[in-house]
């Protein structure tokens, strides 16, 4: 992927991924001294989980960076496979569903994309994901969308 100045980008905030190495790394020290130390194997085992769940987070957040990228000839998604474009006419629909959560509506992204073997995918971005509202970029995807 070429990087173009008139390209929008959304990330996952950075501050955020700090955190999920810090958490990592602090998680891990836990888990390593409850080893060292004989603890109980349910507090191992509850120490290992959150090290590898914030260690996944973590390298998630810093390997899909940027997340989402729109430029002039489609969209570019990244996850922990690498880059996958996706130009607009292979670009069905850009929707924000609102999902409950925990008492209140989550707004969702979604956006239906074509495969290059012409299979359906549909792609979920939160506002983590992206870094900002999801209402924000839908619009900012409309836009860039017609403009092609």
């Amino acid at each position: 992927m070429t990087a173009q100045p008139d390209a929008m980008r959304w990330s996952p905030p950075a501050v955020l991924v700090g955190l999920a190495w810090a958490g990592a790394a602090g998680a891990a020290t836990w888990c390593w001294l409850l080893i060292s130390g004989g603890a109980d194997p349910a507090g191992r085992l509850l120490a290992g989980v959150a090290a590898v769940l914030l260690f996944t987070a973590a390298i998630f957040g810093t390997v899909a960076r940027p997340r989402l990228v729109a430029e002039a000839a489609g969209v570019t998604v990244r996850g922990l496979r690498g880059a996958q474009h996706h130009p607009w006419p292979r670009v069905r629909a850009i929707r924000v569903m609102r999902i409950r959560r925990f008492g209140r509506e989550v707004p969702m992204l979604e956006l239906d994309v074509l495969d290059d073997d012409g299979r359906e995918r549909l792609l979920v971005f939160g506002r983590l994901d992206l870094g900002d509202d999801p209402d924000a970029v839908a619009e900012a995807l409309t836009r860039a969308s017609q403009h092609r």
